[in-house]
């Protein structure tokens, strides 16, 4: 290869040689409805429709990027759906201009436009990345670092209800090739020991159980329901407390495997919760984050740091999907606990239900990009939009 030749390949992945100039920046509105009725969990919390907002860049060559984000309600994170569609209409403009392959100028003008609301900036990000792989004909995950594994192994979150019925959940996903389950609970220590057994005599040798209270209890019924279950074989508890401080005090009591999810933010919440000696596991959720490039490095440190992983986002249907399986898919096999995919649990899918679960593992799409192809006919008008100046 000549010299001429080869620094054209290197300049090939300059923004402005490849037309990654974004020059419009749509926002739309649908909503997903949850698969198997109500979804409920602590506190009273309860959804069978949320509304998601998705995010269409456009380059100026012509490339589209999708991304997609969908708070779960308004109390169970500091995010909910309008919040989400007004700070986008903040955000929107900023990145007119840009490069969208250049993720570190994406986050640093989304920043200086907007502080926090991570879970708004994540949809742009995510678009980002699906524009830039879609440009150099390059999966996501290749772009990420690369892919470890292909074939993810799936969790699916049971909904607080009566023991039997929460038995019933797990015996119809097994069915379906589920091996790992997240039991809901928060309520009485007594009520949900008896929830949590259920639950495992419904399961078998080979599957795993996790708690999650989704931090509703307070630290001394956190306190009792752990010793309550004190020995149970194949399960975790999960973000028992709301604060990091609590959760650390139910741990020091316990010797079951602790995960944490609300309360690890961001990458110094992480590190922090690590020298404490907080968790065994975390659930990444990448909306909570700010998207696909802080999430990557949290990813890898926890898998340096040897915390064991679940990754995911807080709530969404096909683009959403397919972020987590790329992002899922550049962690070491051992690291991974499980995966959810998100469009298994909703009911309308704007990318052909794509990509597809089966027998209890998801796949990574190898397509550019994301890998998946957006209906844009179903997206309808775009709720608002930011383009460049004439």
């Amino acid at each position: 290869m000549g010299d001429e030749t080869m620094n054209r390949s290197v300049f090939l992945f300059l923004g402005e040689e490849i037309g990654a100039t974004i020059d419009r920046i749509d926002v739309f509105g649908y909503e997903l409805t949850y698969a198997h009725g109500d979804y409920v969990m602590s506190a009273g919390r309860e959804v069978r429709r949320l509304p998601s907002t998705v995010v269409r860049i456009t380059t100026r060559d012509g490339t589209h990027g999708f991304g997609e984000t969908c708070p779960l309600g308004s109390t169970y994170l500091p995010a909910f759906s309008e919040g989400a569609r007004a700070a986008l209409r903040e955000l929107a403009p900023a990145l007119i201009g840009a490069d969208a392959t250049n993720l570190a100028d994406v986050h640093r003008r989304m920043d200086g436009r907007l502080r926090g609301h991570e879970y708004a900036k994540s949809a742009l990000d995510v678009a980002c990345w699906d524009a830039f792989g879609k440009l150099v004909g390059q999966p996501v995950a290749a772009l990420l670092g690369g892919a470890l594994q292909t074939e993810l192994p799936l969790y699916v979150a049971i909904p607080l209800g009566p023991p039997a019925q929460m038995a019933e959940f797990v015996v119809r996903e097994r069915e379906a090739g589920i091996r790992r389950f997240q039991a809901k609970l928060g309520a009485d220590p007594a009520d949900d020991a008896a929830r949590v057994l259920a639950v495992l005599e419904a399961t078998g040798p080979g599957d795993a159980v996790t708690g999650d209270a989704n931090g509703a209890w307070r630290r001394q019924d956190a306190i009792m329901a752990a010793r309550l279950l004190e020995g149970a074989q194949r399960f975790r508890l999960e973000q028992p407390c709301p604060t990091l401080e609590e959760c650390l005090a139910v741990r020091r009591l316990t010797t079951l495997p602790m995960v944490l999810d609300e309360v690890i933010v961001d990458l110094p919440t992480l590190v922090r919760a690590s020298s404490m000696d907080a968790m065994d596991q975390v659930n990444l959720k990448i909306g909570r984050v700010g998207g696909l490039l802080p999430a990557r490095v949290m990813r890898d440190v926890a898998v340096d740091l040897g915390i064991r992983l679940m990754i995911e986002d807080s709530w969404g249907g096909d683009i959403v999907t397919a972020a987590v399986a790329h992002l899922a898919a550049g962690t070491p096999p051992d690291a991974l606990f499980a995966v959810s995919f998100m469009n298994d649990w909703t009911l309308e899918h704007i990318a052909g239900y794509a990509p597809r679960s089966r027998n209890g593992s998801g796949p990574v799409p190898d397509g550019p990009g994301l890998g998946i192809e957006v209906d844009e006919g179903a997206l309808g008008a775009p709720l608002y939009s930011a383009v460049t100046a004439d």
